[in-house]
């Protein structure tokens, strides 16, 4: 069973289901969003990228941020997704994360794109 993340419930009062896509895109978000050692019994889960909203943005932050998005989508997600690209571009004050991959059930392309900074959070 997926559930809606944030948790929820639906309509008729129970709780609310969501598609395998939309369950992993959720996933993803909260690898993105989770700072590693925050999760106690996971200590490297996450990737710390919410706390980049109070680093100084720059390419190198970006490409250093690419390897650490990449690895761990590959640790936490490699029984659902196979990643094809991660591409982290730096645009004045955000961070534009794009994650391409192949959901393993479905075998279909999937592109997700995720915004960091500059007073935007998607």
């Amino acid at each position: 069973m997926n559930l809606r993340y944030p948790y929820q419930f639906d309509s008729s009062g129970w709780t609310a289901r969501i598609d395998l896509p939309g369950h992993v895109r959720n996933m993803i978000e909260q690898i993105l969003l989770t700072s590693p050692g925050e999760r106690v019994n996971r200590p490297t889960f996450g990737t710390g990228t919410a706390q980049l909203v109070f680093s100084p943005n720059s390419d190198v932050l970006a490409a250093a941020q690419q390897q650490v998005i990449q690895a761990s989508l590959q640790q936490w997600l490699s029984d659902l997704i196979r990643v094809q690209e991660v591409v982290v571009e730096a645009i004045d004050s955000t961070l534009l994360i794009t994650v391409r991959y192949i959901l393993i059930q479905t075998q279909q392309l999937h592109t997700e794109q995720f915004v960091y900074g500059g007073g935007i959070a998607q």
